[in-house]
């Protein structure tokens, strides 16, 4: 294996993940505002989920997404 390819292959992916996720959350959160469906303590959990095909790989990496502005403190 060459480690070299190798990171810069995992770091694309994750670069791509971010960007995606990003965008997906930012406009599923603009729909919920837009149609009142926001937390009223302006907090959203937030949970990751990587698998791998081919190797023993399932983890998820959680967390809070917090909103802030008038409805988000």
């Amino acid at each position: 294996m060459d480690e070299d390819a190798f990171n810069m292959s995992v770091r694309k992916f994750l670069k791509t993940v971010g960007v995606t996720a990003q965008r997906e959350i930012e406009k599923a959160v603009r729909a919920a505002a837009d149609a009142g469906q926001l937390p009223a303590d302006g907090r959203l959990k937030a949970k990751a989920v990587i698998t791998l095909e081919g190797v023993p790989l399932a983890f998820a990496v959680g967390g809070d997404i917090e909103l802030g502005g008038p409805s988000g403190g």
